[in-house]
């Protein structure tokens, strides 16, 4: 993935997980990023605390001066997507409310609440994708939403791809947009390749392997580091 990233022209910074803690690999689910501003993550497991402030550690040693442990429980760009316009946060399983207004609070960014309601996607992260953040494109799986979520993603984003059961089941919004590239797992590329390729975007599938035990692989494994 590392070197997938490294061919389309991105720069990529290593994080090293520390001695038994494993899950660190999860980069996305430790960190939300915006505007340089480093939103830590809070989870509900108490396991993963160490996992947290490790990954504020390395944030803080790497430049990172405007960091926040946060009050309420999220899991970082597991439960945010951000576009050109909104900053989108899912909630039902874990974000919720006083979460969402401690990341408008601290980043500045208007956010809007969606309604999980998938037990099997409890995360927005593998719900929805932004596409070209430039652009506020992104692609969303509809019956992962309540139904008054499925009529505001339908008001903010008119032409969004929707993604089917079969390729939502695949990993496919598990993936990673800069614009031009879409990265997704191999399996999903092929299901979405013809609609990614008719609204101009190159998809790249990787093979996640073992990453899929996490419950994701791409976006996951990724965290984007947004100046």
């Amino acid at each position: 993935l590392r070197e997938v990233y490294r061919s389309l022209g991105h720069t990529v910074e290593v994080l090293v997980p520390e001695p038994g803690l494993p899950d660190m690999v999860c980069t996305a689910d430790g960190a939300l990023v915006v505007d340089g501003r480093v939103l830590g993550a809070r989870s509900a497991r108490p396991r993963r605390e160490r996992e947290e402030e490790a990954q504020l550690r390395w944030f803080a040693g790497h430049g990172f001066a405007r960091l926040r442990l946060p009050e309420h429980g999220n899991a970082g760009e597991g439960d945010f997507a951000v576009t050109a316009s909104y900053l989108l946060a899912g909630r039902g399983f874990r974000a919720g409310p006083l979460a969402h207004g401690e990341a408008q609070e601290f980043l500045g960014r208007p956010v809007i609440g969606l309604e999980l309601t998938d037990p099997r996607r409890p995360r927005l992260g593998l719900a929805l994708a932004v596409l070209d953040d430039a652009a506020d494109e992104v692609a969303y799986h509809p019956p992962a939403f309540s139904p008054g979520s499925r009529e505001v993603l339908r008001r903010l984003f008119p032409d969004a791809l929707l993604v089917g059961e079969e390729d939502a089941a695949a990993f496919a919004l598990d993936a990673v947009g800069d614009g031009l590239h879409v990265v997704l797992p191999r399996t999903a590329a092929a299901g979405l390749d013809a609609a990614l390729r008719e609204r101009g975007f190159a998809p790249v599938g990787v093979e996640i392997g073992e990453l899929r035990k996490t419950g994701g692989g791409v976006r996951r494994c990724s965290l984007e580091l947004r100046g």
